[in-house]
């Protein structure tokens, strides 16, 4: 295992009913909120009635910046940062999913960087200073309540990039998993998918002495397996909702990549789709990463592809090595599929027409990727077997 530091400073108030503690955690930073949401579906479903109402109770003051798209941009970054300037804000509330927790990290950070916002996306060596970030969970899959990282697109230039800084880190982050109980079907499955590859990123790794990150790993992914479907048939099942909305978190806040080489690679070229063609991350992930796994399948992997498909799939193990490895691939693509996520490309309405420019873009300060690094053309290649 190598060497780390750890630390995660977020706050996590978890269960039925927890934002009865939002105004006395908000009044340890301040008074002055920006209230950040997406297309108001917390309208709906009375999230926002609630919030607004302990704001008041609290004699909280706030602004509001709702319609935050699905990948964030860094147009409404800018008018983030306009507001906060505006009204001396003290504190950035987060109400949604990932989209709506990545976007208001940058405007945090953007409220002290005297340059244009998307400088601190591209380099955040930049950020030096970071407003206070809550947030209010309402969707299972990137895990931006409970980690550093941000991903914003420029649609102007087609570019999706990941930033991180640890002030961005929430300093205290509200997980109800009943807040869950209407998000859409497609929603509940492609954030299932974002959780299994936040995962996979770091579990498919050359490094085999973590043994106790990979088992944890493992149980995260069988978790996903297990209550994915369950939270689609059956929305409003809380032991489905609470065990994948925890999993998100625990995914991607570092417990299972520290003391570990790690991998990011489906990601990368994810991120060129959904920047060009505007796709949904998990939908484009779960459609890429089972010919991913094909493409990374080799002497050199086979063994650590065996060890998922006896340890998360349950296969017999006295089988040829290379048959567990393609089945368990081809298990990984099963259940996507019974999640009702497409599984081509061209079924999301992409061709091969920026397939090389894309490949270009993902790979421009090298290969990606450790466990099987990929050049331009390894992800031209995948990207054609995903059509």
């Amino acid at each position: 295992m190598n060497n780390f530091d750890y630390l995660v400073p977020t706050e996590i108030f978890f269960g039925k009913g927890q934002i009865k503690v939002l105004g006395e955690n908000i009044k340890k930073y301040g008074s002055r909120v920006l209230l950040v949401y997406g297309g108001g579906s917390i309208k709906k479903n009375g999230i926002y009635d609630d919030v607004i109402k302990i704001l008041k109770d609290n004699a909280i003051s706030f602004w509001e910046l709702p319609g935050v798209e699905p990948n964030p941009r860094v147009t409404t970054v800018r008018k983030g940062i306009e507001i906060c300037r505006e009204n001396s804000i003290e504190l950035v509330l987060a109400v949604g999913g990932g989209s709506t927790i990545d976007c208001s990290k940058v405007i945090a950070a953007g409220y002290y960087y005297k340059g244009d916002s998307w400088d601190i996306v591209v380099d955040p060596g930049k950020i030096s200073k970071v407003l206070p970030i809550a947030s209010i969970l309402t969707l299972s899959a990137t895990g931006s309540e409970m980690d550093e990282n941000a991903v914003i697109t420029n649609w102007e230039t087609k570019e999706k990039i990941g930033t991180a800084h640890q002030e961005m880190q929430p300093k205290f982050s509200i997980l109800d998993p009943t807040y869950t109980f209407t998000v859409p079907k497609n929603q509940t499955a492609a954030g299932t998918a974002d959780i299994m590859s936040h995962i996979f990123e770091n579990y498919f790794s050359k490094t085999t002495s973590a043994f106790v990150q990979n088992r944890m790993a493992e149980a995260m992914l069988k978790t996903c397996i297990k209550y994915g479907k369950i939270a689609i048939d059956d929305p409003q099942n809380y032991e489905a909702r609470a065990n994948l909305m925890w999993t998100s978190s625990l995914a991607i806040n570092g417990l299972l990549s520290e003391g570990k080489e790690t991998e990011w690679t489906v990601h990368g070229m994810e991120h060129e789709l959904s920047a060009i063609y505007d796709i949904t991350h998990g939908v484009g992930l779960a459609i890429l990463t089972p010919n991913w796994m094909k493409y990374a399948l080799s002497e050199d992997t086979v063994d650590k592809f065996t060890e998922y498909g006896i340890n998360v799939w349950d296969i017999d193990s006295s089988k040829d090595k290379y048959t567990i490895a393609n089945e368990a691939i081809q298990n990984t693509r099963d259940f996507f599929n019974s999640l009702g996520i497409p599984d081509t490309l061209a079924k999301v309405g992409i061709n091969e027409e920026n397939f090389e420019v894309m490949a270009k873009k993902a790979t421009k300060w090298g290969t990606i990727g450790r466990f099987k690094p990929l050049e331009a053309k390894d992800i031209v290649n995948i990207y054609n077997a995903s059509l």
